[in-house]
């Protein structure tokens, strides 16, 4: 039931921390480094299950973990490597592998997904702890 708790606390301080960044940053900066790639409408049902499964993610590798240790640099410093490997195998294989893969979007996720792990880990610890 604990993990539930952190769960829906974490997918909260998602929903927040990405809509900010999609709805203020990410359309100009996407669309102006690969726009050409992009497809006319986002496929809704892929960025849910992605969502669902990286929550998850953070939830049993950043959190759970600080939780447990009531350890609030655990969690800061879990956040940032989980973050950092999510987003670089997404980045990186698209650099290996696409003709027009933009470097900059590379370095600009990996800054991002370990920006947003950390955040999503450090706001749900802290929610988690102040409600429990």
């Amino acid at each position: 039931m604990e993990y539930v708790k952190m769960y829906i606390i974490a997918f909260i301080v998602f929903l927040v921390i990405d809509a900010i960044w999609l709805g203020l940053v990410a359309p100009k900066f996407y669309r102006a480094q690969i726009g050409h790639l992009m497809a006319e409408s986002p496929n809704l049902i892929a960025a849910l299950i992605f969502y669902l499964i990286f929550i998850v993610g953070v939830v049993y590798f950043v959190v759970a973990p600080g939780i447990e240790a009531q350890s609030l640099s655990r969690i800061i410093v879990s956040g940032l490597l989980f973050g950092f490997v999510t987003y670089a195998t997404y980045d990186l294989t698209n650099l290996a592998t696409l003709k027009e893969w933009p470097i900059l979007v590379t370095v600009v996720d990996l800054a991002w997904g370990s920006f947003l792990s950390t955040t999503m880990g450090v706001l749900t610890y802290l929610i988690y702890n102040w409600l429990w």
